[in-house]
């Protein structure tokens, strides 16, 4: 196995993976039921907090 044989197929997978990867990323934060969680983790900064006294 010489250098271009390997680096063709580390580039061919390695896209392939990378591919496979941002989709499962996509599906889960686009998941239906997982909106009510992002929405709340969005909305974290915005609650509105008694301030700590120092």
């Amino acid at each position: 196995m010489n250098y271009e044989t390997l680096s063709s197929f580390a580039q061919t997978w390695g896209l392939l993976y990378f591919v496979v990867l941002f989709s499962v990323a996509v599906v889960y934060a686009l998941w239906p039921s997982k909106k009510s969680e992002f929405e709340r983790a969005a909305n974290l900064p915005l609650i509105d907090e008694e301030p700590i006294n120092e």
